[in-house]
C-alpha cells in the first residue's frame, strides 16, 4: 500500500458507516487523518467506530442529509470535535431500485435525487465556508459512470449522478483559486450492501459491460478517493476521474 500523507487533516466521509465510505475512511485513517463518519445508521456507524478507532481519532454524527439544519448541526459538531475540516468525501448514495422510467413512482424518483444530489449541495454549503476561512480544503464527490452512460432502469440514480457531476464543476471553478478542489470520480459497480436494492438481472448488466470482467474492490475506490483528498492533488479540480475497469469511453 502506498503511503499518502493526510497528516493533520479532518476528514467528513457522508455514508461513512459501510461499503465504500467505509473503505474511504480506513484507508484515510491509515494516512494520518482523523475521521468524522456522517450516516443515517446509528447502530451500523457505531460498529464502525469501534473498528475504525484503532486505528486513529473517529467520531460519528448521525445525519439526515436531505435536511439542511440537521448537515447544519453535523458541520457545527464535527469542527468542535476535530476543530476543522479539511476534506469532504460526498459518498451517501442510494439506487431507488430499478425500473422503466414511467413505472417509477415520482415519491422514489425525487428521493434518489434528494440523497444523491440534494444532500451533497446541503454538505458543501455547509462545510465550504470553513474551508474558505481556513483557505484550505479538498472535496470529492462520488458519481457514477451511470452518470455517463445513462443506465437503463435506473433513470433516477444516473440522472442524480450526472447532477453531482455538474455541482462538481460548477463548484470547482468558484473554488479554483482558493485552494479548494472539487473533484468527482465515476466508480463502476462495486459488491457492496447497495447490491441488496437492484436486481440481479441490472446487475448482470452491469457487469456485463466491464472490460475487465469484474466489480470494482471498495479498497481500489478508497486509493483514488484518499489521493484526490491530499496535498499532492494541487492542479486538479472540477475534474471526474475514472473507475470503471474500462467501461468508460470519455
Amino acid at each position: 500500500m502506498n503511503q499518502i500523507d493526510l497528516n493533520g487533516r479532518v476528514m467528513v466521509v457522508t455514508g461513512g458507516a459501510r461499503g465504500i465510505g467505509y473503505a474511504i475512511a480506513e484507508r484515510a485513517l491509515r494516512s494520518g487523518a482523523a475521521v468524522a463518519l456522517w450516516d443515517i445508521d446509528d447502530q451500523r456507524l457505531e460498529q464502525s467506530r469501534a473498528k475504525l478507532a484503532e486505528l486513529g481519532t473517529v467520531s460519528t454524527n448521525v445525519v439526515e442529509l436531505t435536511d439542511e439544519q440537521s448537515v447544519s448541526a453535523a458541520t457545527q459538531r464535527t469542527i468542535d470535535v476535530h476543530g476543522a475540516i479539511h476534506i469532504l468525501i460526498n459518498c451517501a448514495g442510494i439506487t431507488g431500485g430499478n425500473g422503466a422510467t414511467w413505472e417509477l413512482s415520482p415519491e422514489v424518483w425525487r428521493r434518489v435525487i434528494d440523497v444523491n444530489l440534494i444532500g451533497p449541495y446541503l454538505t458543501c454549503r455547509a462545510i465550504v465556508p470553513q474551508m474558505l476561512r481556513q483557505g484550505y480544503g479538498r472535496i470529492v464527490n462520488i458519481a457514477s459512470v451511470a452518470a455517463k452512460e445513462g443506465n437503463p432502469n435506473a433513470s433516477h440514480y444516473s440522472a442524480s449522478k450526472a447532477g453531482l457531476i455538474g455541482l462538481t464543476k460548477s463548484l470547482g471553478k468558484e473554488l479554483a483559486t482558493k485552494n479548494i478542489l472539487v473533484n468527482a470520480v465515476t466508480p463502476a459497480a462495486a459488491r457492496t450492501e447497495i447490491f441488496d436494492s437492484m436486481s440481479q438481472q441490472h446487475i448482470d448488466y452491469m457487469l456485463s459491460k466491464i472490460p475487465m470482467n469484474r466489480f470494482l474492490l471498495p479498497e481500489e475506490a478508497a486509493s483514488l478517493i484518499v489521493w484526490l483528498s491530499s496535498e499532492d492533488c494541487a492542479f486538479s479540480t472540477g475534474a471526474v476521474f475514472d473507475l470503471s475497469g474500462g467501461r468508460a469511453t470519455y
